[in-house]
C-alpha cells in the first residue's frame, strides 16, 4: 500500500514527533510512504490532500496535526472545518484519509500526551480502511 503523509507545521514540536511515530508505524505495517508534505496548519491540508488523492500511486493519506486551545474558540472552528473537508475528499476520491489531528480543546500538555496514540491510530486506520475497501470491491 502506498500512502502519503500530510503534516501541519503549526505546533511543530508536537507534529514533528507525530511524524516520527507515523513513520515508525508505517514501517512496522510495511506501508510505502510515497509522499510527505508539510503545510502551514491543519486548515491548509485539504488542498494538499486533494492534489495527492489525484495521484494514481497514492492509496491513502495520513494527516498529522495538533490543535491546541487558545483564548477563543478559533481552535474549534479550524478543527471542525478541516475534519469536514477531509471527510468530503475521502468520499470524493474513494480513498481513505485518516484524521491524525489531536484537539480541539486540549492543552499543550495534553497534545504531548496524545502524540503516539493519535499518530499510530491514524496509520493503523489508513491500512485497515484500505484493506476493507479492497475486500468488498
Amino acid at each position: 500500500m502506498n500512502i502519503a503523509i500530510v503534516i501541519a507545521e503549526f505546533n511543530e514540536k508536537v507534529t514533528s514527533r507525530m511524524h516520527s511515530v507515523a513513520i515508525e508505524k508505517a514501517t512496522e505495517l510495511k506501508l510505502n510512504i510515497k509522499y510527505t508534505c508539510k503545510v502551514p496548519g491543519i486548515f491548509d491540508m485539504p488542498l494538499m490532500i486533494d492534489k495527492l488523492l489525484q495521484k494514481k500511486d497514492v492509496d491513502g493519506i495520513v494527516t498529522l496535526g495538533a490543535v491546541i486551545k487558545g483564548q477563543t474558540k478559533h481552535d474549534e472552528v479550524i478543527a471542525n472545518s478541516t475534519a469536514r473537508n477531509i471527510a468530503k475528499l475521502s468520499i470524493k476520491y474513494q480513498k481513505p484519509v485518516t484524521l491524525g489531528i489531536s484537539g480541539p480543546g486540549m492543552s499543550e500538555r495534553q497534545a504531548y500526551a496524545r502524540i503516539r496514540p493519535v499518530a499510530e491510530n491514524a496509520v493503523n486506520a489508513v491500512q485497515k480502511i484500505y484493506s476493507e475497501i479492497k475486500r468488498i470491491e
